[in-house]
């Protein structure tokens, strides 16, 4: 059993590449899953209910609801351009799993004594939907996006974070909820051994503009949004009522996978885990964290206005080019700047130029020497293939996409070397059947491997590689070169 979220992001405004790799990320892990023949369930979403989407509907001026309508529907229209494999959408807003679901969790902590009252003074970043203490802003400033957080004073709930500190550094230390990379690991157990203090789960009704869930029995009170926002891991499974998704994703055995960026790994390693405990719930099993694209070095954001529109990528360019660049060019570790260049450079380079050309060059060959129908080779299964599955399975275990899609291409280079070892054109007819069948079955090969990671494109190298009526289909290319490196349309 195997149980693969996303976060849920904010819908200010419209989707960026940023997210467009969480979502392809965790795309992967889930086909790879399927492949193998793992029961999945991958979910996506969107938090709808933050005041960071009712204000810019008001700067909009139109109604919170009709913002978060449009734009949440963008996030999930994501699905077609790349090519996504999400078994569920959950809307914040809308989802009638989803309310019942964050009162129960709220009444399940209040019943294990964490909740409580009390006036607060604060300093609040509405970009994060989170308060900062002196210590932690640079300069005054938030360390996020970078502008001064907004002095709060009320009265709210809170939650009794203090009192699971020692708990939370055990499961950590002992591999019970796994961190990747060892990096962030390292980082949460520091924030961990510094102390943990409570902290503040709702907003004044009138803070948050009557937008979001109702404290239970406290109408004056909104939840705080991570707290709704979390909880969706669970109320998409309906939590609320006990139901057989739960019992089986989330209450069974199996593993529960988030994937998440950097920014956020606080509220997941800290905040989400301690709610569980307090609620009686089981634990996530891996936290896996990416680092940031950045265009010109600042990270890809909606308020910052450094975004790249995924949409008009895949419409210029090709869903598996866009989907390529990521997997290939984004390290487990750092971040990475986007341009459509490097973007343009791996396309053609590895799409059309590598993959593409091996298999063309193969099918033709098949064609000119054998009329199109497959040899059937005399020897046993070349190296070409050898230990791909499990140096991919063992990439993706390790949270490493860019090295996972290295041992694919692996294929590739040792299939374009063979051909220059042997030259197939200048072997005997059974020497050249010999080679021509390795050459192919390292096509397929490559098909079935790229499965998870270009779908499209490897449903294509299946076609060109299987025979109808006895011929495989007339040598067409694969990928054509992209010609123009004109900039994306940010948005």
């Amino acid at each position: 059993m195997y149980y693969v979220t996303t976060t849920i992001p904010y819908v200010n405004a419209r989707p960026h590449l940023g997210f467009a790799l969480e979502l392809v990320q965790a795309d992967v892990l889930a086909r790879h899953r399927r492949q193998r023949g793992e029961p999945v369930r991958f979910l996506s979403g969107t938090d709808d209910n933050s005041l960071k989407n009712v204000l810019a509907a008001e700067a909009e001026g139109v109604p919170t609801q009709d913002l978060v309508d449009r734009n949440a529907a963008a996030f999930e229209a994501l699905r077609d351009p790349l090519v996504l494999s999400f078994d569920d959408f959950i809307r914040t807003s809308r989802d009638p799993r989803h309310r019942p679901g964050v009162e129960r969790l709220w009444r399940a902590c209040a019943a294990s004594g964490d909740l409580y009252r009390r006036h607060y003074r604060g300093l609040y970043c509405v970009g994060c939907e989170q308060f900062y203490t002196d210590a932690e802003l640079r300069a005054g400033r938030c360390p996020e996006h970078g502008t001064p957080p907004q002095p709060v004073v009320e009265e709210n709930w809170f939650f009794r974070l203090s009192r699971y500190r020692d708990r939370l550094a055990e499961i950590i230390h002992s591999g019970q909820l796994r961190i990747e990379p060892a990096a962030r690991r390292n980082e949460v157990l520091s924030f961990i051994a510094q102390g943990l203090e409570d902290f503040s789960i709702s907003r004044s009704h009138t803070r948050a503009r009557g937008w979001g869930i109702p404290v239970p029995d406290d109408p004056d009170q909104t939840i705080y949004v991570w707290w709704d926002a979390l909880g969706n891991y669970l109320t998409a499974l309906g939590y609320a009522d006990d139901a057989t998704d739960y019992r089986r994703w989330w209450a069974g055995d199996g593993r529960r996978v988030h994937l998440l960026g950097k920014g956020v790994l606080r509220f997941h390693a800290v905040y989400w885990p301690a709610m569980l405990l307090s609620a009686g719930a089981p634990l996530p099993t891996d936290l896996l964290v990416h680092d940031y694209l950045t265009v010109d070095g600042e990270k890809i954001s909606k308020s910052t206005g450094a975004a790249v529109d995924p949409v008009d990528l895949v419409t210029r360019f090709g869903t598996d080019p866009v989907r390529w660049w990521l997997l290939r060019e984004v390290p487990r570790v750092g971040d990475v700047d986007f341009t459509v260049e490097r973007l343009v450079a791996r396309a053609n380079g590895d799409l059309a130029g590598g993959l593409g050309n091996l298999v063309h060059r193969v099918v033709t060959m098949v064609h000119k020497y054998n009329d199109g129908r497959p040899p059937v080779g005399t020897g046993p299964e070349h190296r070409l293939t050898a230990q791909v599955a499990q140096r991919v399975d063992a990439a993706l275990e390790a949270f490493d996409l860019r090295a996972a899609t290295a041992a694919v291409w692996t294929i590739v280079e040792e299939a374009n070397r063979y051909i220059e070892r042997t030259r197939p054109w200048h072997l005997s007819t059974v020497d050249r059947d010999d080679a021509l069948d390795v050459l192919l079955r390292a096509c397929r090969a490559l098909g079935e491997h790229l499965a998870p990671f270009l779908p499209d494109t490897a449903a294509r190298i299946a076609a060109r590689c299987t025979p109808v009526d006895g011929r495989l289909p007339e040598p067409r290319p694969l990928f054509p070169r992209i010609l123009t490196a004109t900039p994306a349309t940010a948005g």
